[in-house]
């Protein structure tokens, strides 16, 4: 009889493995498409779906952004001059070529941004933010942001990224970086030496104004500068000759 037993048992132990098996086979992961909006699965787990920004604030939107800039973002943050180690750790393997197809990628959405950020700053804050930003300030030798950005600060194609459409704690951090030397671009690097002459106060006014102001529905990176560059920049154009 134990003999009986232990045999039904075996067969028991045998069918169920054998079920197990057969679902494990049934439920197996499906072929997935290899298309590049699949390979970027590992961007937008932070940049959020198809790379329009995450909720906390801290990851940037990365969508419609110009190629050219994307491309030197992840350059830099491969090669070291951006300091992220999950960005770093990521990008290592990866060739110069790819890094401009994922930047392509990402260039050609065309995904609706959110709403504007309540401003939280004083109203002087929110006048000073919006002069440096449309007038900038002669006496500290800083150009104003639209002279580079563009008149609508949605970035000027191929490589300066907008200002607008971002979320204000992410403008404030890497205003500040810049500041304190913990981001670089290509030399010359611009916008270190433009942070580097405002003062904390002014970073403040600046990620307040721009991060209060709402993005149009059709609105995209400009073709070209209306005027040359106020200062050489690595990795930009200088805008039409005079």
């Amino acid at each position: 009889m134990a003999e009986l037993n232990l045999r039904a048992g075996w067969r028991a132990r045998c069918a169920a493995a054998t079920m197990c098996a057969a679902a494990t086979l049934a439920c197996a992961a499906p072929k997935v498409e290899d298309t590049m909006a699949q390979r970027v699965q590992a961007c937008t787990g932070c940049h959020g779906p198809q790379g329009r920004a995450a909720s906390d604030g801290y990851y940037p939107r990365i969508a419609g952004k110009p190629a050219g800039y994307l491309y030197n973002q992840l350059v830099s943050f491969r090669d070291g001059r951006r300091q992220y180690a999950l960005m770093t750790n990521l990008l290592a393997p990866l060739s110069d070529a790819y890094l401009r197809e994922i930047a392509e990628h990402f260039a050609n959405l065309e995904i609706p941004y959110p709403p504007a950020q309540a401003a939280t700053g004083s109203v002087d804050a929110l006048s000073r933010g919006e002069a440096l930003v449309l007038r900038g300030d002669a006496a500290l030798k800083i150009p104003a942001c639209v002279q580079c950005h563009g008149s609508a600060l949605m970035g000027v194609a191929p490589a300066v990224p907008a200002l607008i459409g971002m979320p204000r704690d992410y403008l404030n951090a890497q205003l500040g970086a810049w500041r304190t030397g913990t981001r670089h671009a290509n030399a010359p690097d611009c916008m270190a030496q433009i942070a580097q002459r405002l003062a904390p106060a002014d970073i403040s006014a600046l990620s307040q104004w721009l991060g209060a102001q709402r993005v149009a529905s059709n609105a995209k990176p400009a073709t070209q500068l209306p005027e040359p560059l106020p200062m050489p920049c690595g990795g930009v154009p200088d805008g039409p000759a005079k």
